[in-house]
């Protein structure tokens, strides 16, 4: 068994109160949610702050190759959204011996 964690950190764009950043944050993390049904995806940081998020995304996957691409593929649906900067994204892999 593997335990995938993703920490998505963003810069989000036109936004000057939380409010507005809830309008950003919730549809995203609804995507990636409907995208992939089977993960547990939230935001996670800097919720004081509103024009930076932190989402975190976790998988569990009976193989390290298929936990990879799942959080590639998250990492890659914020990195294409033209309202949002991703500045950094950390993944790490966790397995049952560890």
């Amino acid at each position: 068994m593997y335990v995938g964690a993703l920490t998505l950190d963003i810069l989000l764009g036109d936004v000057h109160s939380l409010k507005q950043k809830r309008s950003v944050v919730r549809p995203l993390v609804a995507e990636i949610q409907r995208r992939y049904p089977s993960i547990a995806v939230a935001e996670t940081g800097h919720l004081d702050l509103h024009r930076r998020a932190e989402i975190g995304v976790a998988v569990v996957s009976a193989s390290a190759g298929n936990c990879k691409e799942v959080l590639d593929a998250c990492e890659r649906i914020v990195a294409f959204r033209p309202d949002i900067e991703l500045l950094s994204a950390r993944q790490q892999l966790y397995n049952d011996e560890d």
